[in-house]
């Protein structure tokens, strides 16, 4: 990437409300960050852009592995992603987590936030019980269908 490409990306940056950019290719990886102060406004739309350069193809997913298995018989209702996004435990980085665990939610309360194209979705639980378990970390990319949160049904 010439210079003048990474700091046209630098100017769309700092003049927009652009978290972060990544862009990857075959000879060339660029990641652009703001301060960590920042909070997307809830009314956030998409602007669709044309790449500046090809796309790089998917890289193979490797599942995680979970330091304790997880008894898939005993109950435990999962919160699954809607979608593919970024994980927020709470509204901004200043906030204190929409839950935790141990913390005791009712069906239609929100429990986190995924975030995919500059578009803020808010994630309900679905049960009302307990939250045995949370599967995500703060800020982690999530995939469509991952488990987020195991809750024990009242």
């Amino acid at each position: 990437m010439d210079r003048q490409k990474l700091e046209d990306l630098i100017r769309l940056v700092e003049d927009s409300d652009i978290h972060k950019l990544e862009i990857s290719g075959p000879f060339t990886s660029v990641k652009i960050t703001k301060s960590r102060g920042y909070a997307a406004p809830a009314h956030a739309h998409v602007v669709e852009r044309a790449p500046l350069e090809p796309a790089a193809p998917p890289a193979e997913s490797t599942p995680v592995e979970e330091t304790e298995t997880i008894d898939r018989d005993s109950g435990l209702v999962p919160i699954v992603s809607p979608m593919v996004g970024v994980f927020y435990s709470s509204p901004s980085p200043e906030s204190p987590p929409y839950v935790r665990q141990g913390d005791r939610v009712n069906k239609g309360q929100i429990v986190c936030i995924v975030e995919a194209m500059k578009i803020i979705n808010e994630i309900e639980s679905e049960v009302s019980g307990t939250i045995v378990r949370m599967l995500v970390e703060n800020e982690q990319p999530v995939e469509y269908g991952q488990e987020l949160f195991l809750v024990q049904p009242d």
